[in-house]
């Protein structure tokens, strides 16, 4: 098993990492964590790009879920029934955001290894037979940061990118708190804690961690841009039929 994680996982994403420190980055570890998870994203776009719109179309639906749980409150099967027609209807799956959790999961423990593990003579003879050794890594991030340690300006860059990254996950609302739904509720919750979070678990760890978090959370907010600007089309399209049908009416 661990053989296969290694094979399927850490060797090329380790490989992948030298490759570009040595050949695209002219020796500049920071720059080649940057290209790598710019890559894995994109790589991973689909399952990235289907969760977090999901994520924002239940966001935009809890006013309607809130309104069938109160309908079917006395019957718990028939809302159950009434809620998935909904999601079926808007072609969402609230299971979303778990199943992107668990796919990427192993891909940031493998990364995490490459970074934590030390890029040494002890993890270069994990390299393919055409990526050459290099000399030396140096760990300097355009001359200023050192990755081998703690960084406080890359964490508090993540944990901006973390905040406006939840922001702009949620749906607006202006209901007081005691009117929300469970999922609005820990949404606006998730956007403090996801932060929180951030800062406890970049706090102990080398700054390439952190470099790695910050540019996978600037590629979330920049994806989350692009979805909200195309459901907010397709929420104008929606309120021009119905008006169209009410003035045919």
């Amino acid at each position: 098993m661990i053989n296969l994680y290694n094979i399927i996982l850490y060797n090329p994403l380790l490989n992948a990492l030298i490759f570009l420190y040595q050949y695209a980055t002219f020796g500049d570890l920071g720059v080649a964590i940057i290209i790598l998870t710019i890559l894995i994203r994109v790589i991973l776009l689909p399952l990235f790009y289907k969760s977090a719109k999901d994520q924002a179309i239940l966001q935009r639906l809890q006013p309607k879920i809130k309104e069938l749980q109160e309908t079917h409150k006395d019957d718990r099967e028939k809302q159950v029934k009434a809620m998935f027609e909904l999601y079926r209807e808007h072609k969402v799956s609230p299971f979303s955001g778990f199943l992107l959790m668990f796919a990427q999961l192993p891909i940031l423990i493998a990364l995490y290894q490459v970074f934590l593990g030390g890029l040494n003579s002890d993890s270069f003879i994990n390299l393919y037979s055409f990526i050459s050794r290099p000399d030396f890594i140096n760990y300097q991030f355009l001359g200023l940061i050192d990755l081998s340690h703690r960084s406080f300006l890359i964490i508090i860059l993540a944990v901006i990118a973390q905040y406006f990254q939840g922001k702009l996950s949620l749906a607006k609302n202006d209901k007081p708190t005691k009117d929300l739904t469970t999922v609005e509720a820990m949404g606006r919750q998730m956007v403090f804690i996801g932060p929180i979070m951030t800062v406890a678990f970049l706090s102990y760890l080398p700054s390439a961690v952190g470099l790695y978090w910050l540019t996978t959370s600037i590629f979330s907010v920049i994806q989350q841009i692009v979805i909200n600007k195309r459901l907010q089309v397709s929420d104008e399209r929606l309120i021009e039929i119905d008006k169209e049908l009410h003035h045919k009416k």
